[in-house]
């Protein structure tokens, strides 16, 4: 937390968000979606690690067998979850259109405990799927899916690896970084 780190985003009704958010390589947040280039504390977004490109596009590469198309992340929305957080459900549309079109995919990486995830074709809680995102499990969805509707209903307490809370600052809770071709 503080410039250029974690911070606590709104909605654009003015309401906080439950979780804490930071962005690599591009800026993106839910009011000005990527209309700016710095925040409002004047920091620009870091870099976006050599690591994190090369672990999207081999979770690319080995899901091709499924006809999604190639493609190298330029933002990384990193969301940082307590046990008490959440994210409701949303697509993520803001990128270009001709990128939106041709279904370029969003791979989603969890580290940390473990999170209920809500998918599905429309907002009714009623028709969605529900998967247990784990530590180390990297979701994928593009092409026809794209555009699917997604969210995390709930973080489930003490489900991550207790040496990876012991040896970082993550203490408990949970981080899925978003990587995706604006």
């Amino acid at each position: 937390m503080g410039p250029g780190g974690f911070y606590h985003p709104s909605n654009r009704n003015g309401a906080k968000l439950r979780l804490h958010m930071m962005c690599f390589g591009r800026l993106w947040d839910p009011v000005t979606k990527y209309e700016k280039s710095y925040r409002s504390d004047g920091s620009a977004p870091p870099p976006l690690p050599y690591e994190f490109i090369s672990l999207a596009e081999n979770a690319i590469q080995d899901a091709q067998v499924h006809g999604l198309p190639s493609t190298l992340p330029d933002i990384c929305v990193a969301n940082l979850y307590s046990i008490y957080d959440r994210l409701g459900l949303h697509q993520d549309c803001d990128e270009h259109v001709g990128g939106l079109d041709r279904g370029l995919p969003v791979v989603s990486i969890s580290i940390g405990n473990s999170a209920e995830f809500l998918y599905g074709h429309t907002r009714d809680e009623n028709t969605l799927e529900k998967v247990l995102l784990e530590s180390g499990d990297v979701l994928i969805f593009g092409g026809k899916s794209r555009l699917i509707f997604h969210g995390v209903k709930k973080i489930l307490s003490d489900s991550g690896p207790s040496q990876l809370f012991q040896e970082t600052l993550l203490k408990g809770g949970r981080l899925n970084l978003t990587l995706k071709h604006h």
